[in-house]
């Protein structure tokens, strides 16, 4: 098994650069820029925007060369996820939109990473940030919004009493009113079933019933499945009686079964219940290495933003912070068995005098990152390369 993390410290530009320059490829590329929040910027490159440039454009010059760059080290099927708040989240959209086309747009993400509030400063108490998601090429991207830890095994409360599977029911019918016989007329057919022992056919057969489907007010609607998909899979479907507004009337149901590796679509809200808040970050931080970083991000969010991808993806992060990210895969890999492994970027830009972190011994942001990753290593396996210049890849 390879190593798990590698920590380069160096300016992200240079390191970017230099991975384009090898040609070398990522799957994942999951990033949590400065946001812009009233002070200097870290990274003073010589591109800022010009003397003239306003907080914004200096901040979305900093940023344009680097996403760039990380478009060229993407894989066909690679997807960026970027953390932001609501000082760059306009200006950061419009850059995504030019920088990798607005079709590779995938999702806004609001996540919920502070329930209270900040109950300082004025107007309202803001609990959230986004995830903006955009796909390298949308027809080709591994990414799937989906999760097995948001599948509620409560919601199948159906028992198949041959088989001993829970089960829940699903309309056949498609309850989206832009689908109807005039969008989608081949979806428009009839159908038999009989409600008294559930079998469903698309041929008449003895004591059945021939079904239409229809809205709930009687109007014509369409099935979700195709003629073919029906007879495929029958046993998937069942006939009964229900009642509507008016009247009774038969339908058919689909059998949406529970099973190992159930996967569910996630919504674009995420809560601190599900993926941690900031300070359930401070306290997995403080536990590994002190509170020696303010505002990392937890472990909790970058594991579901892994879970969208396959378990073998080669991940960079060139803003690593703290290193939640490196954290994250190491936390995985040992979980699920998986081949997950990251390249976190940081430079040695100093942490802050009479800080933790700087009466810690920790004398840049990059010794933070590098402290957090020599212990998860330990902790969890993985091993850990560290490099001051811009990793060479293998002939």
């Amino acid at each position: 098994m390879g190593t798990w993390n590698t920590l380069v410290e160096g300016d992200n530009l240079d390191v970017l650069t230099d991975l384009a320059a090898r040609e070398q490829v990522f799957d994942l590329v999951y990033i949590d820029p400065p946001y812009n929040t009233g002070n200097d910027f870290a990274y003073s490159d010589d591109i800022r925007g010009g003397a003239g440039a306003s907080r914004h454009q200096a901040w979305v010059a900093m940023m344009r060369p680097r996403l760039e760059l990380a478009r060229s080290v993407m894989s066909p099927r690679a997807a960026l996820f970027v953390s932001i708040d609501d000082h760059e989240a306009a200006h950061l959209r419009l850059l995504l939109d030019d920088v990798f086309g607005e079709t590779s747009f995938v999702a806004q993400v609001v996540v919920n990473l502070n329930p209270k509030g900040r109950q300082l400063g004025r107007g309202f108490a803001t609990s959230h940030e986004y995830l903006l998601v955009y796909a390298l090429d949308p027809a080709r991207c591994a990414l799937s919004a989906t999760s097995a830890e948001t599948v509620d095994e409560r919601d199948f409360a159906l028992l198949h009493e041959e088989s001993g599977r829970r089960y829940r029911e699903l309309p056949l019918r498609n309850t989206n009113k832009k689908f109807n016989p005039v969008t989608a007329r081949t979806l428009h057919f009839s159908v038999w079933g009989d409600p008294g022992t559930g079998r469903v056919s698309t041929l008449p057969f003895d004591g059945g019933v021939e079904v239409t489907p229809v809205f709930g007010d009687g109007r014509p609607a369409v099935w979700r499945w195709s003629r073919p998909l029906i007879e495929q899979r029958a046993d998937d479907l069942v006939c009964r009686v229900v009642r509507g507004r008016t009247g009774e009337r038969v339908d058919v149901f689909q059998r949406d079964w529970l099973h190992p590796g159930r996967r569910k679509k996630l919504t674009t809200i995420w809560l601190a219940e599900e993926v941690g808040s900031t300070d359930t970050a401070v306290a997995e931080l403080k536990e590994l290495v002190g509170h020696v970083f303010e505002s990392p991000k937890p472990t909790g969010l970058l594991r579901r933003i892994l879970h969208t991808m396959p378990d073998d993806v080669a991940v960079l992060d060139f803003f690593a912070g703290s290193g939640t990210t490196g954290h994250a895969v190491a936390l995985l890999n040992e979980e699920d068995g998986g081949t997950r492994t990251c390249l976190s970027v940081n430079r040695a830009e100093p942490t802050r005098p009479g800080s933790n972190a700087a009466q810690a011994g920790l004398a840049t942001v990059a010794d933070i990152t590098r402290a957090r990753l020599r212990a998860v290593a330990e902790r969890h396996g993985g091993g850990l390369v560290e490099l001051a210049q811009p990793p060479v890849p293998p002939a």
